[in-house]
């Protein structure tokens, strides 16, 4: 049952990210987009599950401001090696060489959420991470890849739903987690405060 007297108008997606968008509707959720224009905090000595919450604070809350009824969702999902957290590469030569240093080895994917309501004083932030380990990866194979994905606009220059056969030997936690939005969780955390965007 929802705790508050008011309960917010709508559920705001503050991302561009297309997975998100499919993931949301794949929940059920009813929703619209409205993207925040934010400068994202890469700083590399943050660690992992910092580095994506702060970003999913920053996205959610400049939407939240602007939408005070709204319920905002803001999420950033980033890879991380051994501490080393690599995020969306800036040219194709720096994707190339993320796809190295992960080959054949496991590591950690970080998805962060902030859910803002600004006029019922609501703020709710978690995380979730999975596992994945690459394939002993050569370099045709890697160009290969990003032939068929373009690994610019995605933390770690991969996406787990697109041709992952060629890199991918395993994971572990939610294959959601690792696409950019911990579904399970947020359904979880939606229902537990009794917000209600389901369509069925």
């Amino acid at each position: 049952m929802c705790k508050f007297l008011m309960r917010p108008n709508q559920l705001i997606l503050a991302s561009a990210s297309p997975r998100r968008r499919t993931l949301l509707s794949e929940m059920g959720l009813a929703f619209i987009v409205q993207v925040s224009d934010v400068e994202e905090d890469d700083r590399p000595h943050l660690k992992p599950d910092r580095l994506v919450l702060n970003n999913a604070i920053l996205k959610a809350e400049v939407v939240a401001n602007e939408e005070p009824d709204a319920l905002v969702i803001g999420s950033d999902t980033t890879v991380s090696l051994k501490g080393k957290i690599f995020s969306k590469p800036r040219d194709h030569e720096e994707a190339m060489q993320m796809l190295e240093a992960l080959s054949g080895q496991w590591h950690k994917v970080y998805s962060g959420i902030a859910l803002r309501w600004t006029n019922g004083s609501f703020k709710d932030t978690f995380y979730e991470v999975s596992q994945v380990k690459f394939r002993t990866l050569t370099p045709p194979i890697i160009r290969e890849y990003h032939r068929l994905v373009n690994p610019l606009d995605k933390a770690g220059a991969y996406g787990i739903q697109e041709s992952s056969d060629l890199i991918i030997e395993s994971i572990k936690g939610s294959f959601e987690n690792i696409m950019g939005l911990p579904t399970e969780l947020l359904a979880n955390r939606l229902k537990k405060h009794g917000f209600n965007f389901f369509t069925d």
